[in-house]
């Protein structure tokens, strides 16, 4: 019996998932032992999506992936379909529409003209009698309701091969993707597969499901599909009208170079042609565009010469040869701007801290610490240890010390109640290219100062190459954020709930005091405390401040 695989929940904060990579296609045999089908992009690291380990495949004899219902690069919410596997050859369908039941039902109302429609559209599917059938606009965000056709990859005429199937790009409401069919369909089931119809012009946008092509072996009756696809889309027929005539459209509108941006300046391009042009170092406002009103599209960008912007920056001194000096701010002076879809990390990021920003009611602690006898054991430390120890690594330890003895601040806020955490578990906040993670350094206050400072710099490697794991980064019980190495005097930080604070670390800063009279040279570091008023109290807070203050101002300490 076929079963529906859903996006799985692979970390603790995982709340979607996007799949980076399908490793099986639609038709692909599955095996035990041979269940990987994914690589999954979690909001902390991309992992291996291996049915093994969710289920025993040896339950099926024949077991194939039968459907693929999300595309490449696509986010969608934990436990939303991705893909449903069965026996080869098993219908499926009913799964997508919310069991056997709901699809008898359909049937069995044919007064109604609304049910009697979507009954038209199984033909257009069938292709046991016509070897063709109807490709309509990809659903390919969990919240897309229509879709804009960016540009057409393959053209009427053009063979579609497996592993060569990208049909066309296409615009949602949060990002523009390839339209890959061998994500969708088994194009091998027509000999050959070739693109028999276009039915949207590039720039256009149209519902969900709405008809854009027709694939299948050449001379198929696809007109007779086209009738069948149209009664299914009858819902949107205002825009599926037109699509019979819309394919000379595209070959007419290449043709028409159109201004590219609105009076204010804003320039009209679609985020896929905006990104290239940044790639290549184009200014996106000296594309010309030849999508629907001027729109800038992939294809523009691709076919953009600059030779030709080049004699504009020359004519502005010539009109205005009185005032050279203001002339060139005109030119130049444009407003422009750049948007980017949020990856997973990234969401993830706004909503934890938001959560945590808006509902714990923070206080800060600040204190400095002469770091003059840290500096002068880290060096004679450094002699003797196998891996350089870092302040940081220092600050961790001593962190950790200090944790031992002041438990409270090593706590949870768990709504109903706080747990005092009796073991230590160091969260150290690694800055990446896409955001921030947190690899947690576990029972740090049992650990030695060279065997944090490996951990620290093979868990730093896993985060910036996104090789950590689950077990890598859960279960921190204290964070120790430090941007000192930025030149970062003092800041604060938001607590990585459900732990109670989090400690900001700046930068050493060799600085003036004054001792009986005396001025000296010295070296201070600034470090604060967030704190959770609902765990900790002030005189808590500040009492684990002065232990880890005494700590790092005599670090023999930190050896025993």
């Amino acid at each position: 019996m076929a079963e529906i695989i859903t996006m799985p929940k692979m970390s603790d904060t995982m709340t979607e998932g996007v799949v980076a990579e399908w490793l099986k296609k639609v038709g692909d045999p599955l095996k035990p032992g041979d269940g990987l089908i994914a690589e999954i992009e979690t909001d902390k690291a991309t992992m291996e999506l291996d049915l093994d380990e969710r289920m025993d495949l040896s339950n099926f004899k024949d077991c194939r992936i039968l459907y693929i219902g999300l595309e490449k690069g696509k986010a969608v919410p934990v436990d939303s379909i991705i893909a449903i596997i069965g026996e080869n050859g098993e219908a499926y369908e009913h799964l997508l529409s919310g069991g056997t039941p709901a699809k008898a039902d359909a049937p069995a109302t044919p007064e109604e003209p609304a049910a009697a429609k979507p009954e038209q559209s199984a033909p257009a599917v069938d292709t046991s009698n016509i070897k063709a059938e109807v490709i309509g606009m990809p659903k390919m965000s969990d919240t897309m309701m229509e879709g804009t056709l960016v540009a057409w990859l393959k053209k009427v005429g053009d063979t579609i091969k497996a592993g060569d199937a990208l049909l066309a790009e296409v615009e949602t409401d949060k990002a523009t993707m390839e339209f890959d069919l061998d994500n969708f369909i088994d194009v091998t089931k027509y000999n050959p597969c070739t693109l028999l119809y276009i039915g949207l012009e590039e720039g256009k946008t149209v519902n969900v499901d709405d008809v854009i092509a027709i694939i299948g072996e050449p001379g198929a009756d696809y007109q007779a599909l086209l009738n069948g696809g149209k009664a299914a889309a009858a819902p949107a027929a205002s825009t599926a009208a037109p699509a019979t005539t819309n394919t000379p459209a595209p070959e007419a509108k290449v043709e028409e170079a159109v201004p590219v941006a609105d009076a204010d300046g804003r320039v009209k391009a679609s985020p896929l042609a905006k990104a290239l042009a940044k790639d290549k170092g184009i200014n996106i406002a000296q594309v010309k565009g030849t999508g629907e009103n001027g729109r800038v599209v992939k294809a523009d960008v691709d076919n953009f010469v600059p030779a030709a912007a080049a004699p504009k920056p020359a004519e502005a001194p010539a009109k205005a040869s009185g005032k050279p000096a203001v002339a060139a701010p005109v030119i130049t002076a444009e407003e422009s701007y750049e948007e980017f879809p949020l990856n997973q990390m990234r969401k993830t990021i706004a909503r934890r801290l938001s959560e945590s920003k808006f509902s714990a009611p923070e206080f800060y602690l600040t204190m400095e610490i002469n770091m003059d006898k840290a500096m002068t054991a880290r060096v004679s430390m450094n002699e003797i240890s196998p891996v350089k120890i870092s302040f940081n690594d220092m600050v961790m330890k001593a962190a950790a010390v200090a944790l031992t003895k002041h438990p409270k601040v090593n706590s949870y806020w768990l709504g109903d109640k706080i747990r005092i955490n009796h073991h230590v578990h160091i969260g150290m906040a690694v800055a990446v290219e896409d955001g921030l993670l947190v690899p947690v350094i576990r029972f740090a206050n049992t650990k030695s100062l060279s065997q944090i400072s490996a951990e620290a710099k093979d868990l730093g490697g896993k985060a910036k190459n996104k090789q950590l794991q689950p077990k890598d980064w859960e279960g921190n019980t204290f964070t120790v954020s430090n941007l000192g190495m930025f030149g970062i005097d003092e800041f604060t930080s938001i607590i990585n709930q459900p732990e109670s604070c989090i400690l900001a670390v700046g930068g050493i800063k060799e600085t003036v005091a004054v001792k009986n009279g005396q001025f000296y040279a010295t070296n201070i570091m600034k470090v604060t405390l967030t704190c959770d008023h609902r765990t900790v109290d002030g005189a808590t807070g500040a009492a684990f401040l002065q232990t880890f203050k005494q700590l790092l101002e005599d670090p023999i300490k930190l050896l025993v």
